[in-house]
């Protein structure tokens, strides 16, 4: 969808069409959860620091978000895709990747399939969508981006190295600021420059996502949809409106924190063996700590000592602490994140924004 929650609201709000609205928190620790195209020229973009858009943008609305609203159009949304398929696999409220090989109306061409699920979010929610129709996962998410808004963009396999080796390497799926970082230092500016790069090479510089990696820059992607997942973790976290460095300040938010996460793991019924504390201090240098126990970690009884344990890891005498978080896991090893994971993600950080 394109940007979803700016748009719902506008829809909804007459008033507000036309003109540059953030969704999210009017406050200085507020986050810009999405940004309506009206503000995007003026370099507001989510994830942003509400005060900074508000600079960036002296006339920018900032509208509260409505998490109940965008979840019902969210199901409506889905409803329409499986009109088509039932291998729908979530990555967001407002993102799924489909598989239309063999579809219900029984359709030949996948890009004529997202023509019409286009046209119906268009006349059912009164929304734009934008679609991306390729033979893999990652080609796919990156076609989705390619034309926004309302477009759609296919990426032929006989033109997907070509197109790949043009990407910049800051637009290639989980390529984030600080991995586009290092590809820098490295000399990785495009997808061609990363297919030069040996597998031993990457895989020594980004772990297990070396592979994925090596793998993208050469259009491959063997993931298939997955309609039925298990979540690896929960967690919680939170953004304080003032840094926090004294020791009763910081062991009363850590006490909300634990209550939270407890609350969220009874509500999923959801039972995991890893607890880790993440830190992100005043300059937003961010640091985790984790611990593995073989008993179930449920109940502030058992979370809470472990926590301490935790904290007891981070010197913030001297380093303010802006955010601090907590989740459990279900094992040790830190694994490329599943839709479902990622979903679930939007869906807490989004209460932060309220």
């Amino acid at each position: 969808m394109d940007a979803f929650f700016a748009s719902v609201e506008q829809r909804d709000h007459p008033e507000l069409r036309g003109k540059p609205i953030a969704v999210g928190g009017d406050s200085d620790r507020g986050v810009v959860a999405t940004a309506s195209y009206e503000a995007r020229p003026y370099g507001v973009h989510s994830a942003m620091s509400m005060r900074v858009a508000k600079r960036l943008c002296p006339q920018l609305i900032v509208v509260p978000g409505h998490y109940q609203v965008y979840k019902e159009v969210s199901r409506q949304m889905h409803e329409i895709f499986h009109e088509y398929t039932d291998l729908v696999e979530p990555i967001s409220l407002d993102e799924a990747f489909l598989d239309v090989t063999v579809n219900k109306p029984g359709i030949d061409l996948a890009v004529d399939i997202a023509r019409e699920i286009k046209a119906k979010i268009k006349q059912r929610l009164h929304l734009t969508a934008s679609a991306g129709v390729s033979y893999n996962k990652f080609l796919a998410k990156i076609a989705s981006d390619q034309r926004k808004p309302d477009g759609l963009c296919t990426i032929h396999p006989s033109r997907s190295q070509d197109f790949i080796d043009k990407l910049r390497i800051e637009k290639f799926w989980l390529v984030g600021p600080k991995t586009a970082e290092t590809m820098h230092r490295m000399g990785i500016f495009t997808g061609a420059d990363l297919r030069q790069v040996s597998l031993n090479h990457l895989s020594g510089v980004f772990g297990k996502m070396g592979q994925v990696f090596y793998n993208f820059a050469r259009g491959i992607d063997n993931r298939p949809v997955v309609v039925e997942w298990e979540r690896k973790s929960m967690g919680c976290e939170h953004t304080f409106e003032h840094d926090i460095n004294t020791p009763a300040a910081v062991l009363a938010e850590l006490e909300k924190t634990v209550a939270e996460l407890v609350r969220r793991l009874d509500k999923y019924d959801f039972d995991g063996h890893t607890l880790t504390l993440k830190v992100k201090f005043h300059d937003f240098r961010q640091i985790t700590r984790s611990i593995t126990q073989d008993l179930v970690l449920r109940g502030s009884s058992t979370i809470m000592p472990l926590a301490l344990q935790l904290l007891e890891q981070v010197d913030y005498s001297e380093h303010p602490i802006r955010l601090m978080g907590l989740s459990v896991s279900r094992g040790t090893s830190h694994e490329m994140p599943t839709s479902r994971d990622e979903w679930i993600e939007l869906e807490f950080d989004f209460q932060g924004w309220m």
